[in-house]
């Protein structure tokens, strides 16, 4: 399997609540639900669209799935929502109980086998595992070379901190972009891989 990252992001790096005011205000963060106004349907709804469609399951840390898991289970009967609440789901986590795992077909990986497990699901056969939100789980991930794409929303805002997918441990890390699409709300759609080495 693949690993794909898809994230809303602002120009200055922060993935921190795109969705909504209270999704997650750590550290003070006011400015949650940032993406909603350069959002569009068909340019950054497609590019959800199509990542799901690749995707054979989702990985997520604790706070990204709980998030989810309040609220797709009541959206049934579209598309969309239908493939999410359908599709297995690995969540990160040693705080959430099995008895916890409301989604359906959700798993709990503890986060001391966290590395080792993903490692096994990426050598495994089949389509993309997509990871959405779940910023420190994110950069854990790009820390351990672990991540094949990179889906990039990049958005013309500009929040002044908050959480970020990238690890700050001075390591240099070449990407190649792929693909790009701009939206008419100014929405840079980016897909970048990992660069060759050499």
């Amino acid at each position: 399997m693949r690993i794909v990252i898809s994230e809303f992001m602002s120009l200055d790096g922060v993935v921190q609540a795109p969705g909504g005011p209270d999704e997650d205000t750590d550290g003070g963060f006011a400015h949650g639900g940032w993406s909603h106004p350069f959002f569009d349907p068909e340019t950054v709804g497609g590019a959800f669209d199509d990542a799901l469609s690749k995707a054979e399951a989702l990985l997520f840390g604790r706070r990204t799935w709980q998030s989810m898991a309040a609220a797709w289970p009541e959206r049934s009967g579209d598309p969309f929502a239908d493939r999410m609440n359908a599709i297995p789901k690995y969540v990160v986590s040693d705080t959430l109980g099995d008895s916890e795992l409301s989604w359906d077909n959700t798993t709990r990986i503890p986060g001391d086998k966290a590395v080792a497990r993903i490692q096994e699901l990426r050598g495994s056969e089949g389509g993309d595992l997509l990871a959405m939100g779940s910023p420190t789980l994110v950069r854990s991930l790009l820390s351990e070379g672990l991540v094949d794409e990179l889906r990039l929303m990049i958005m013309p805002v500009i929040l002044g901190g908050g959480k970020t997918i990238f690890p700050d441990d001075g390591a240099l890390r070449a990407l190649e972009l792929v693909s790009t699409v701009t939206s008419g709300t100014g929405v840079h759609v980016c897909t970048y891989r990992p660069a060759a080495k050499g």
